[in-house]
Formats: C-alpha cells, sequence, structure tokens
C-alpha cells in the first residue's frame, strides 16, 4: 500500500494532505487493496457498495449493456481518480453501471463510513479529506455535464466534434491523445462504430482532423 502513496497524494481526495499524513489516515479509513485482471469487473449493475474506491493502477470503463447486449460506455476512469461514492451512502440504491478492467489494474477502497466519521483525536487531515471528497464529487458532477453536452448533439458529426474539442481543450493543445480505440469512442457517444469512422475520414478529407489509431490533431478552418 505504501508505494501507492505518492499516487494519493496528487488525487483531488488527498490534496493538501502530506505523504506522512497519508500514511497514518490509511488505517483510519480502513483502506485495502484489490488486483483485478484486464476483463474482470470491479463491480456489478444491482451490487451494493459501502466503499469509495481509487485507481491505484490500470485503467477501468463504466459501462452499461442493455437487454439485447449493445453496449454503452458512460466514462473512463483513470489512475488516482475516485469512483463509487454516488452510491456509498444507505439510500443511495444499487449500482446502476458495470466498472470493467480494460487491463490488468489494482484498486483502493475506502470505508466510506470511517471518512465521514472523523476519528477520535479530530485530526485536521482527516476534515481535509470530508472537504476534498465534496469538492471531487462537484467535479464529477460537472464532468458528467460535459458528457450531456457531447450526447445531447444531433448529429454523429456534431457529437464529435463537440467531444474531440473539448479533449483539445482539457489537454491544452491541438495535438491530444484520446482514451478510446475506435469501438470504446462509438460506445461513449452511443453512436453507430462504420458511421463513426465514416465521418471521421469525412473530416480528415475536409482538413479539419488528421488522426492515427488515438491520436488527434485538430486544424483551425477559415471562416
Amino acid at each position: 500500500m505504501k508505494k501507492f502513496i505518492p499516487i494519493l497524494k496528487r488525487t483531488r481526495l488527498f490534496a493538501g494532505v502530506g505523504e506522512d499524513e497519508i500514511d497514518s489516515l490509511l488505517s483510519c479509513l480502513g483502506a485495502r487493496i484489490l488486483r483485478y485482471q484486464k476483463g474482470e469487473y470491479v463491480l456489478r449493475q444491482g451490487e451494493h457498495i459501502s466503499d469509495i474506491m481509487i485507481l491505484a493502477e490500470g485503467n477501468l470503463h463504466i459501462q452499461k449493456d442493455d437487454y439485447w447486449g449493445n453496449r454503452s460506455i458512460l466514462g473512463q476512469i483513470s489512475v488516482g481518480e475516485m469512483f463509487g461514492e454516488a452510491y456509498a451512502s444507505p439510500q443511495s440504491g444499487a449500482m446502476l453501471n458495470d466498472i470493467v478492467a480494460v487491463e490488468d489494474s489494482k484498486v483502493i477502497f475506502f470505508d466510506v463510513k470511517r471518512i465521514l466519521t472523523t476519528c477520535s483525536t479530530v485530526c485536521r487531515f482527516h476534515s481535509m479529506v470530508v472537504r476534498n471528497m465534496f469538492f471531487a464529487i462537484s467535479e464529477k458532477n460537472r464532468n458528467l455535464v460535459q458528457k450531456l453536452g457531447h450526447m445531447s448533439r444531433r448529429t454523429t458529426r456534431e457529437k464529435l466534434i463537440s467531444y474531440l474539442s473539448e479533449e483539445a481543450k482539457k489537454q491544452n493543445s491541438s495535438k491530444f491523445t484520446i482514451p478510446f480505440n475506435r469501438q470504446q469512442l462509438a460506445d461513449f457517444l452511443s453512436v453507430d462504430r462504420s458511421a463513426m469512422s465514416n465521418e471521421l475520414c469525412k473530416m480528415r478529407d475536409e482538413g479539419l482532423l488528421e488522426f492515427e489509431k488515438n491520436q488527434f490533431v485538430l486544424f483551425e478552418t477559415e471562416n
């Protein structure tokens, strides 16, 4: 667990907390680490949880399959990201989606009751974690609004432009890498993969962008 303390220090949950303090807090927060192989489910739809989690190593997808097996990717979880907080309270109900490891991964679990109940010494670092969790949840809500913005677009091209523009802004560069392959991007935007690939080729031919696998370059156009 100690080797992941530098990663935890960079997370939103432990912002402002030193590595020595994080080491002390791990026991206080009931931290434990679990390993998952590629393709293994971390959490399943219908499951009840009482922890919040931080990805320490690997890559996860939040996804949902309908009755006929059609898959939608609702989000991607990168190293250092917190997840599960929306379902951790007793009144939250069961998981609505699956969380799957898309590569070998390690996840740190924290008992949400221990997070929300400050320790007997009432250390200021524990109080900071509670405050940081509130800010992290607010940030995730903003990210959800961004995705809804992509999904509200009417056409495949408009969805691609919305998503790729947001990624360029997020990475502060017209040249950037996205965390999805073609099928995953289609699932994320809820569009047909073939139609999306055709649209990307049209946009490339029109001089709007270039791409190689999951790497993109966007070009400005003359008005």
